[in-house]
């Protein structure tokens, strides 16, 4: 009997230029997987040289630090201000998240035709339409483009067809109406697995769904068997995180980055929070320089992103036209793969430079210079909607989307853009009032100690009541008529806990997390799944 192809096999070529990005010495291993590669039942090898190849140590001569805690990345940052002490108002915020909503949706239709392409090849498609300046959507060609792109383009957009770069958004947005500040990666993680179906998530997306579906949570779920783990998908979720934090760039870094560890690491992470930090810091900031630096302020100031962010602002602020910075770019980072986060990033800054003062420019040089146009074009096109605010936004861009988003999220598949902003600004006034509980662990943070047991604890949940014992290593649910429930892990980090325990389905358990916070004698947290509150009080420590 012939063996499937194991799960290793399909990913190990992805895993071994994954690692020698990251820095590791691959020479060696790469001929073994080479020769490995071209038997047919030889899983067991594969799977061998996989885990060989996972544990290879980064080059002392690498020059990059890139940590992947939100601990170390933190303290890797440059300096920065990182609380712009917005002026708020309403009713300007509302229009600015409005016209990121929009400008994204704009950017992203005007990509999606083209995704994937080469620079070259988009300039090939202009010239034989006989376009020396893109200055609308693209036209439609049935011999060339697919039938599915023709409701993407010129004349032919009635609304924002669907697209994982708006699905992801919304995700987003579902998560935090639910906890709000306190929007971990689990919930988020949960989220996914409740509202987006898995064939319509692709490459490090997939991978972490996978995990989850194999009860392998985040923050494991952003590595294991993903080699795709520095690509752009973490990038392109993390406008949501700055719709909801005007002027708090660290505060939105620090949800980006809870959203980015579910499927992420190194570089991958840095992507989403550097952009989530740039959309919080343009509701005050207009310099496009200046909201660039406050991204560049939450992530590692010697990572490959940073440096590729640098790079490209000096050669925008130095060269005259965007195509002399896309060679630029194309010669220095141009080698990682076409759905990569840093050079995919690099045309971002390229585009949010040449669209300072020009909503039109800034999408259509970013989308022409290639690579993941759906997506780079909808980041710009969202740092300058908010920038501008609907108002402003160019009627040409903006009215054929009619205000309407499609989507494949469980029960959001049709929506009024401006219905979308009208919740996100709800989230953004409910995170403004929550920054500064202690219980939220991001300012201020209990300092009381908590004894290695933890102590005894009387919860009430949805689930009824329930006394948590620690010391005996059980939770016992006291009207159920069962006996108390092991607890098979359990982990504190000040104010943070997290405990699970199993409950017997015959013959095998079915695991319950809780992952919350301490305040003295307090305790407050869900219940995973379904997300099902959990308060309590200590009754003996």
């Amino acid at each position: 009997m012939t063996k499937l192809p194991s799960l290793e096999r399909k990913l190990i070529k992805a895993e071994l230029k994954q690692r020698t990005e990251e820095g590791c010495d691959t020479t060696e291993i790469t001929e073994r997987i080479t020769i490995a590669l071209q038997g047919k039942d030889n899983n067991d090898e594969i799977y061998q040289l996989y885990e060989e190849l996972i544990a290879l140590p980064i080059e002392k001569t690498f020059p990059y630090v890139e940590p992947s805690d939100l601990e170390g990345i933190q303290a890797q940052r440059p300096s920065g201000v990182r609380d712009l002490e917005l002026d708020w108002n309403s009713e300007r915020v509302y229009d600015q998240i409005y016209g990121a909503w929009l400008g994204r949706a704009a950017g992203c239709v005007l990509g999606k035709p083209v995704e994937g392409w080469p620079k070259a090849r988009i300039d090939k498609y202009l010239k034989d339409k006989n376009i020396d300046l893109l200055d609308n959507y693209l036209p439609f060609d049935e011999t060339v483009l697919p039938g599915v792109h023709k409701v993407s383009t010129r004349g032919n957009i009635k609304f924002m067809p669907r697209d994982d770069d708006m699905d992801y958004v919304i995700i987003g947005l579902l998560a935090l109406e639910k906890r709000g500040i306190k929007t971990s990666a689990r919930t988020i993680a949960n989220t996914w697995v409740d509202r987006l179906p898995f064939h319509l998530v692709y490459t490090a997306e997939e991978c972490a769904y996978r995990n989850f579906v194999n009860s392998i949570w985040p923050p494991l779920s952003g590595t294991h068997r993903n080699p795709f783990r520095e690509w752009i998908g973490a990038q392109i979720r993390a406008d949501i995180f700055g719709y909801v934090t005007p002027g708090l760039p660290e505060i939105a870094a620090r949800l980006a980055f809870n959203d980015a560890s579910i499927s992420h690491d190194k570089n991958g992470i840095y992507g989403e929070m550097f952009v989530a930090a740039m959309l919080s810091a343009a509701f005050k900031l207009e310099s496009v320089k200046e909201i660039i630096n406050a991204g560049l302020a939450e992530i590692p100031e010697n990572c490959r992103l940073a440096e590729a962010v640098k790079d490209t602002m000096h050669w925008c602020e130095t060269l005259s036209t965007w195509e002399l910075v896309w060679e630029k770019i194309n010669e220095s980072v141009g080698h990682y793969h076409g759905v990569h986060t840093i050079n995919n990033a690099a045309l971002v800054v390229m585009g949010l430079y040449f669209g300072e003062d020009d909503f039109e420019k800034g999408i259509v040089c970013t989308v022409r210079g290639g690579w993941d146009t759906d997506c780079t074009g909808a980041t710009v096109g969202s740092i300058l909607g908010l920038r501008l605010g609907a108002k402003d936004l160019p009627s040409k861009w903006i009215s054929p989307l009619n205000d309407r988003l499609k989507s494949v999220v469980r029960d959001e598949n049709d929506n009024k853009i401006s219905e979308l902003a009208k919740r996100t600004l709800s989230v953004a006034e409910t995170i403004l009032e929550q920054k500064d509980h202690k219980a939220a662990g991001l300012q201020e943070q209990n300092t009381e100690s908590v004894n290695a047991s933890f102590g005894t604890w009387e919860l009430e949940a949805g689930w009824g009541h329930m006394i948590l014992c620690f010391e005996k290593g059980e939770i016992d649910f006291i009207n159920d008529g069962y006996d108390p429930y092991p607890i098979v892990s359990s982990s504190y980090n000040n104010p943070e806990l997290k405990f699970s325990f199993g409950i017997d389905k015959g013959g095998w358990d079915f695991e319950i997390d809780f992952e919350g916070t301490i305040d003295g004698d307090k305790l407050e947290g869900i219940f995973h799944m379904m997300d099902t509150p959990v308060k309590g009080h200590r009754i003996s420590k």
